[in-house]
Protein backbone atom coordinates (compact mmCIF):
# COMPACT_ATOMS: atom_id res chain seq x y z
CA UNK A 1 0.00 0.00 0.00
CA UNK A 2 0.91 3.32 -1.34
CA UNK A 3 1.05 6.12 1.43
CA UNK A 4 1.81 9.80 -0.71
CA UNK A 5 0.13 12.09 1.25
CA UNK A 6 0.66 14.74 -1.18
CA UNK A 7 -2.38 17.02 -1.64
CA UNK A 8 -4.83 16.53 -4.46
CA UNK A 9 -5.89 19.66 -6.92
CA UNK A 10 -8.11 21.63 -4.70
CA UNK A 11 -11.47 22.16 -6.62
CA UNK A 12 -9.67 21.60 -10.18
CA UNK A 13 -7.26 24.55 -9.49
CA UNK A 14 -4.56 22.52 -10.93
CA UNK A 15 -2.29 26.06 -10.78
CA UNK A 16 -2.92 26.85 -6.66
CA UNK A 17 -1.79 22.73 -6.67
CA UNK A 18 1.39 23.25 -8.33
CA UNK A 19 2.29 26.03 -6.17
CA UNK A 20 1.16 24.13 -2.88
CA UNK A 21 3.59 21.50 -4.17
CA UNK A 22 6.36 23.93 -5.01
CA UNK A 23 6.47 25.26 -1.75
CA UNK A 24 6.65 21.87 -0.03
CA UNK A 25 9.30 21.21 -2.16
CA UNK A 26 11.26 24.14 -1.50
CA UNK A 27 10.45 23.26 2.24
CA UNK A 28 11.47 20.09 2.51
CA UNK A 29 14.65 20.46 0.24
CA UNK A 30 15.48 23.73 3.22
CA UNK A 31 16.97 21.15 5.57
CA UNK A 32 19.86 18.97 5.54
CA UNK A 33 18.69 16.37 6.99
CA UNK A 34 15.82 15.90 4.19
CA UNK A 35 18.74 16.06 1.36
CA UNK A 36 20.38 13.86 2.78
CA UNK A 37 17.92 11.59 3.07
CA UNK A 38 17.22 12.12 -0.73
CA UNK A 39 20.83 11.39 -1.62
CA UNK A 40 20.64 8.25 0.03
CA UNK A 41 17.42 7.04 -1.41
CA UNK A 42 18.91 8.93 -4.79
CA UNK A 43 20.90 5.38 -5.44
CA UNK A 44 18.37 2.79 -4.18
CA UNK A 45 14.79 2.46 -1.97
CA UNK A 46 15.53 1.67 1.33
CA UNK A 47 14.04 0.91 4.46
CA UNK A 48 13.32 3.64 7.29
CA UNK A 49 15.86 1.88 10.00
CA UNK A 50 18.52 2.43 6.78
CA UNK A 51 18.03 5.49 6.73
CA UNK A 52 17.98 6.72 10.16
CA UNK A 53 21.80 4.64 10.57
CA UNK A 54 23.76 7.36 9.83
CA UNK A 55 21.95 10.47 11.76
CA UNK A 56 22.81 11.27 14.93
CA UNK A 57 18.98 11.91 15.79
CA UNK A 58 16.06 9.81 16.98
CA UNK A 59 13.97 7.05 14.75
CA UNK A 60 11.52 8.67 15.74
CA UNK A 61 13.17 12.35 14.10
CA UNK A 62 13.92 10.79 11.03
CA UNK A 63 10.41 9.41 10.17
CA UNK A 64 9.20 13.10 10.99
CA UNK A 65 11.75 14.24 8.01
CA UNK A 66 10.29 11.79 5.48
CA UNK A 67 7.23 12.61 6.38
CA UNK A 68 7.52 16.05 5.00
CA UNK A 69 9.44 14.77 2.36
CA UNK A 70 6.25 12.41 1.56
CA UNK A 71 4.00 15.13 1.97
CA UNK A 72 5.89 17.23 -0.75
CA UNK A 73 5.80 14.16 -3.37
CA UNK A 74 9.70 13.85 -3.26
CA UNK A 75 9.28 10.35 -1.56
CA UNK A 76 6.90 7.43 -2.02
CA UNK A 77 6.47 5.51 1.37
CA UNK A 78 5.23 1.57 1.12
CA UNK A 79 4.30 0.09 4.33
CA UNK A 80 4.59 -4.13 4.61
CA UNK A 81 3.27 -4.30 8.01
CA UNK A 82 5.55 -2.22 10.43
CA UNK A 83 8.00 -2.22 7.53
CA UNK A 84 8.19 1.02 5.47
CA UNK A 85 10.53 0.97 2.05
CA UNK A 86 11.24 4.48 0.85
CA UNK A 87 11.56 5.32 -2.45
CA UNK A 88 12.78 8.69 -4.44
CA UNK A 89 10.10 10.37 -6.54
CA UNK A 90 12.38 13.31 -8.11
CA UNK A 91 9.30 14.66 -10.27
CA UNK A 92 9.17 17.47 -7.83
CA UNK A 93 12.83 18.41 -7.67
CA UNK A 94 12.27 18.75 -11.52
CA UNK A 95 9.20 21.25 -11.44
CA UNK A 96 11.48 23.13 -8.58
CA UNK A 97 14.77 23.12 -10.93
CA UNK A 98 12.55 24.45 -13.93
CA UNK A 99 11.27 26.86 -11.84
CA UNK A 100 14.67 27.96 -10.56
CA UNK A 101 15.72 28.73 -14.09
CA UNK A 102 13.31 31.26 -15.04
CA UNK A 103 15.86 33.30 -13.14
CA UNK A 104 18.42 31.95 -14.95
CA UNK A 105 19.15 35.17 -17.79
CA UNK A 106 20.00 37.12 -14.37
CA UNK A 107 22.96 35.11 -13.32
CA UNK A 108 24.01 34.43 -17.05
CA UNK A 109 24.21 37.96 -17.88
CA UNK A 110 26.09 37.95 -14.99
CA UNK A 111 28.50 35.00 -16.10
CA UNK A 112 28.54 37.15 -19.66
CA UNK A 113 29.74 40.16 -17.92
CA UNK A 114 32.60 37.90 -15.97
CA UNK A 115 33.60 36.05 -19.29
CA UNK A 116 34.29 39.59 -20.77
CA UNK A 117 36.04 40.77 -18.18
CA UNK A 118 38.23 37.80 -18.13
CA UNK A 119 38.91 38.24 -21.84
CA UNK A 120 39.87 41.93 -21.89
CA UNK A 121 42.49 41.20 -18.40
CA UNK A 122 43.89 38.31 -20.81
CA UNK A 123 44.31 40.39 -23.70
CA UNK A 124 46.10 42.92 -21.79
CA UNK A 125 48.83 39.86 -20.13
CA UNK A 126 48.85 38.77 -24.01
CA UNK A 127 49.72 42.55 -25.25
CA UNK A 128 52.09 43.26 -21.91
CA UNK A 129 54.06 39.94 -22.46
CA UNK A 130 54.21 40.54 -26.37
CA UNK A 131 55.68 44.20 -25.68
CA UNK A 132 58.04 42.26 -23.18
CA UNK A 133 59.51 39.27 -25.96
CA UNK A 134 59.43 41.85 -29.21
CA UNK A 135 62.58 40.38 -29.71
CA UNK A 136 64.68 43.12 -29.03
CA UNK A 137 67.87 41.73 -25.92
CA UNK A 138 67.52 43.01 -22.97
CA UNK A 139 69.05 46.62 -22.51
CA UNK A 140 68.76 47.51 -26.32
CA UNK A 141 66.89 50.24 -25.47
CA UNK A 142 69.46 51.92 -23.59
CA UNK A 143 72.75 53.91 -24.67
CA UNK A 144 76.08 52.89 -23.53
CA UNK A 145 77.89 55.53 -22.13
Amino acid sequence: MKSNQAIPPVGGDEEAHAEEMLNRAFFALSDPVRRAILERLRVQPMLVSELAAPFNISLQAVSKHIQVLVRAGLVQQERTGRISTCSLDADPIFAAAVWINRYSHYWQAQFDMLARSLNKIERRKEKAAAGKNSGKPPGSGRKKP
